[in-house]
């Protein structure tokens, strides 16, 4: 089986992708830090243990295992920490993909798949993302990615290099089967910290501003199952081995969920009742953020069938209940 070197691939997306690779046909081969990621996460494939930064510890793994393709998922994500450090998300993302995409090339590893977002576009208030809408980041987490979107680009022109980019918001639920799921320490996004507060493990979620013009006053978002994600990125790895050219996704529903859709559902799911507060409305939140995926549905035969609310939250509470990774 050829191998794919997955970048981040101990992490909650990177795991996943392991799993659909393997399923695929191909072999993963995990490299992280363990900065974010957990090395029982790893569960498909080899390990390699190292920083991207460090181009000569990636030059050994490209020269061991001879990747087709790379797959990378690693980045700092969160959007708070990127506004009070941005230096650490242009040093880590930025710096890091640069250094792999050196070493990919210099490797002829020339199919490559990247993980970006949708927070490249910046603030775009209740209107649906296509792949044509402007870009214009508002924190150094999305300026970080454009900016390694623009690398490969230009790496594209220079040596060949061939991309396939995907853009998308959030991402929920679990592999069904639960051979791994989102653990994050701390955690920090909306159906884990919910699911934490419906199981006791914090005092409650506090709903962050309840008067949007929305249907029920509070904020609607796109999410997407991560074993639809990665489903995605499947798709676009066979789309490059298939000699296609570089080419730009976005990952949605186009339609999105509202803080109390998602209370909602959780209540339905589990049984239980999600204690919650309601506060003010945080600074710099958009009233609906969501993706199409029209594109990724017509050119890579891609539709989100798993994500649903009921279905990510359900594969969530379940890994919650039954996974685990060691500390």
């Amino acid at each position: 089986m050829a191998h794919v070197l997955v970048t981040g691939g101990a992490g909650y997306i990177g795991s996943h992708a392991c799993k659909a690779l393997r399923a695929a046909g191909h072999t993963p081969v995990t490299f992280d830090n363990l900065s974010t990621g957990w090395q029982d996460a790893v569960k498909f494939g080899p390990f390699e243990q190292g920083s991207l930064t460090d181009r000569a510890r990636l030059d050994e793994v490209f020269a061991k295992w001879q990747p087709t393709a790379v797959m990378h998922f690693a980045a700092l994500s969160q959007v708070g920490e990127a506004m009070a450090k941005p230096g650490l998300y242009w040093r880590n993302n930025v710096d890091g993909s640069l250094t792999l995409i050196e070493a990919a090339c210099a490797a002829g590893c020339l199919d490559f798949v990247f993980s970006s977002t949708c927070a490249t576009y910046g603030e775009h208030d209740n209107v649906v993302l296509d792949e044509n809408t402007p870009q214009e980041p508002l924190n150094a987490y999305g300026a970080s990615k454009l900016a390694v979107e623009n690398i490969l680009r230009d790496f594209g022109a220079a040596y060949g290099l061939k991309s396939v980019v995907f853009r998308y918001f959030n991402v929920a639920g679990a592999d069904p089967e639960g051979e791994v799921g989102e653990h994050h320490r701390p955690e920090t996004h909306l159906i884990p910290v919910m699911l934490e507060a419906v199981d006791g493990k914090r005092p409650g979620l506090t709903v962050h501003g309840t008067d949007y013009d929305t249907p029920d006053g509070t904020c609607i978002r796109d999410y997407v199952h991560v074993m639809d994600l990665v489903d995605a990125h499947v798709l676009g790895l066979k789309w490059l081995q298939d000699g296609k050219g570089s080419r730009v996704f976005n990952l949605g529903t186009g339609r999105g969920f509202s803080v109390r859709e998602v209370i909602d559902a959780a209540g339905h799911v589990t049984n239980m009742a999600v204690p919650c507060t309601d506060g003010p409305r945080r600074a710099g939140d958009a009233t609906k953020l969501v993706s199409g995926s029209t594109r990724a549905d017509e050119e890579l035969g891609w539709t989100p069938h798993r994500s649903t609310m009921p279905q990510m939250i359900a594969d969530a509470w379940r890994w919650h209940k039954n996974g685990h990774y060691a500390a």
